[in-house]
């Protein structure tokens, strides 16, 4: 599978670390050539805000939304989870995301960087072994559209959600050792979306 990573700013080296670790090796993607030539996407933990302004600048935009709406598996942590999303709260005014995710969240809504925390949460991913996830200035879902799987929650809100063929945690599981939810998008999101189009 032919997975790539957006470069353009934010924790792109951990979670190529991640893929590695799970036998897939990516790709950057900082141009829309590059982003022709993968399956699938992993948006990366960072400043949704300038993610989003430096898509615009390389051309990458639209042509990653349109991707994502024409079926392509995605994968966002933090960040990227904000940029999947339809609905977003407390964004600055020309604010725009990638979409994909019937979902509404609300940026920073754990706290400022002084109040990010690790917790072990259930991740509904069949195991029982909790997950060791990792909130920096993390975002929160607020509302559930149609289509959603809510595959974890912290103090009843959801915090990690997909679709058939998008992924997204408000947390970062790039920066533990526990490569869970990087092979559940491979296994069961992505090969998953992509033999339905074949």
């Amino acid at each position: 599978m032919k997975v790539g990573v957006l470069a353009l700013q934010g924790d792109v080296r951990e979670h190529f670390s991640a893929l590695i670790a799970c036998g897939v090796y990516p790709t950057t993607i900082r141009r829309p050539t590059e982003l022709d030539a993968v399956e699938a996407l992993v948006i990366p933990g960072g400043e949704s805000t300038t993610i989003s302004q430096l898509a615009k600048s390389f051309d990458l935009f639209q042509p990653i939304r349109d991707r994502i709406s024409n079926g392509m598996p995605v994968y966002g942590s933090c960040a990227g989870m904000i940029l999947l999303a339809d609905h977003i709260l407390d964004a600055k005014a020309d604010q725009e995301s990638f979409g994909g995710l019937d979902i509404t969240v609300r940026r920073n809504a754990f706290g400022r960087q002084v109040d990010s925390f690790e917790s072990d949460i259930a991740f509904n991913d069949g195991t029982v072994t909790p997950l060791r996830a990792v909130f920096i200035r993390a975002p929160w879902v607020e509302k559930i559209g149609s289509g959603i799987e809510i595959l974890a929650e912290v103090d009843a809100h959801p915090v990690a959600v997909r679709s058939k063929s998008v992924l997204a945690t408000s947390f970062h599981p790039e920066l533990t050792g526990d490569h869970r939810i990087h092979r559940y998008f491979i296994e069961e999101v992505a090969r998953t979306a992509l033999q339905h189009v074949q």
